[in-house]
This record gives C-alpha cells, structure tokens and sequence, in this order.
C-alpha cells in the first residue's frame, strides 16, 4: 500500500468533521424532521431519512439514490423510494427539511445562542469553506451546493456543514471503490475495525445474513478479514481508505487556512456540546463518529 501522509485520527479534514457533523445530524436525530415528514405521509424512519437526504437530487430513482449513498441494500432504498417522491415533490422535502432543522436548532441551542455574534462568525467561516469545497465527481455535494442559501446565521451553518460533509462522503466512495470495496465488504470491514456491533449494523443498513457472510468471506479470501477480526492487510486497507477520504476532503480546509479553521473548530464546539447534551445527537451511530467534543 501506498501511505498518504495525515492518515491519522487528527487530521485537519477529519478533525473539521468531528466538530462539525452534529450540527448537521439533527436532520437524522432531531424528532422534528422524522415528523414534519410524516405529516406529509411517510412510514417509519427510513422514508423520512432517504427523502430528506436524497432530496436535492430530484426526484431521483432508487438506483440512483442507492448507488451513492453506497452501503445501503438496494431493496432497503427501493422501500422508501420512489414511493417518498408520489408523497410529495424534491422540493417539499428541501423546504420541509429546512423548516424542521430550524425548529429543532432553535429547542436545541435556544435564541440567544442562534442570535449570538459568535454563531453568525462561525456561519461566515463555515460557508467560506463550504463554497471552496470541489465538487467535480461528488455529486452528492454538488446538489446541494446548487440549492440556495439559508439567511439565519445557524441554518448557514447546518448548510455548509451539509455540503462539506456530503463531498467528504463522496469522496470516501471513491477511496472504498479504490479499494476495491464493494459496499458490504466497505461495512464488514468497517464493522470490524471499529469493533461495532456487526449485526445491529447490517441491520442498519439492510443486508440479509447471508449477504453478510459472503462479503465477510470475500474479504477473508482476500487475506483482509480472519474470524471476524482485521488481519494486518486489512488494517492498512483500511487506514489507506481513511487517509484517502481525508486527502480528498481537505481542500475546504486548506482554503479557509489554519487560523480559520482553528476558530471554526473552537466556535463551534459550545454548540455542539448544547446539542449533545440536549439529545440531538446518537453517540451510537452507524457513522463511527466521535465528535471532538465529550459525549456522555
């Protein structure tokens, strides 16, 4: 394997994400979104999930959406979509979604946080990095850097966390295919190197038993998995995917510069432990974050 240089838990791309995601998961965990979407009809967590993130495709089809969100079982997407789409249009969603995100940061950090000249700074720095982030091959970023901007200073925010962690994700595609992952190797891998509860995650995602165990006994025949545990090689496949994803998301970052960057982490931690500490965020999720902030 190749070593890129940074591949390391503190890379300066990496550690942005750790700051930044919570802000941005609300729209998964915050009860505000799962029921806006249910007013308008839709069953269950997942329809509410795949409508809200897939929404700035348009009305995409279920092979499309499961191609780039890459570690869900196909028929898992195709019970929610198109189905979401014959409920309402893209655009529903993306208005929708933003009304719930607003209501659920405005319980979540309160109004005196959300009016505060250290949220519209660390909204100004966070679009700054959002605008520089590449977006040629990640699709996923480029649909939603194409919808217009919020004004509020703490749905910028939400905003430009969501296109910099959506062109991190593509670009973690591009490392998995790399790799030659496919996507339930990329989660048994996965499962497996950060010691994570494999069944609660296949489960998560949709795969059958014994979908599972093929790709475990893909990656065993490989030499990368050995009773359920990372070999060495595995190891290093799995750092070389990690170092990769962190190459190919730190443009944003090098953009804004050091000092920048430094003051959006330091900004936005008051926030996220807000957020954390009033149950916006799920310390167990399928992601593998761990935000830079104490989780308890």
């Amino acid at each position: 394997m190749n070593e890129i240089p940074g591949a390391t838990d503190d890379h300066r791309s990496r550690r942005m994400w750790r700051a930044l995601e919570p802000v941005h998961a609300v729209v998964y965990f915050a009860p505000e979104c799962q029921a806006a979407c249910e007013a308008l009809g839709t069953k269950g967590y997942w329809m509410s999930y795949f409508a809200l993130r897939a929404a700035p495709l348009g009305p995409a089809a279920a092979e499309l959406v499961a191609a780039l969100f890459y570690n869900f079982h196909p028929g898992l997407v195709a019970r929610s979509v198109p189905a979401v789409w014959e409920l309402a249009g893209p655009e529903r969603y993306l208005d929708l979604r933003l009304q719930a995100v607003d209501a659920a940061l405005r319980r979540l950090l309160g109004a005196e946080v959300l009016g505060s000249p250290e949220m519209a700074a660390v909204a100004a720095i966070a679009r700054d990095a959002a605008l520089a982030a590449p977006t040629a091959g990640r699709p996923l970023a480029a649909a939603n850097l194409a919808l217009e901007w919020p004004e509020a200073p703490h749905l910028v925010l939400w905003h430009a966390q969501t296109v910099l962690r959506e062109q991190r994700g593509d670009g973690h595609v591009a490392a998995l295919l790399t790799a030659g992952l496919d996507p339930g190797e990329a989660l048994v891998l996965f499962a497996a190197d950060h010691a994570m509860d494999a069944e609660w995650l296949r489960r998560r995602r949709g795969w059958s038993e014994e979908e599972w165990t093929d790709a475990a006994r893909r990656l065993s025949e490989r030499g990368l998995l050995e009773e359920g545990a990372l070999t060495p090689a595995g190891r290093a496949v799995r750092a070389e995917v990690e170092a990769r994803t962190d190459a190919l998301a730190d443009p944003p970052v090098a953009a804004i510069g050091a000092a920048a960057a430094d003051r959006l982490v330091d900004l936005v931690a008051p926030l996220v432990s807000a957020i954390i500490g009033a149950g916006g965020f799920l310390a167990a999720n399928p992601m593998g974050l761990r935000p830079l902030v104490p989780v308890t």
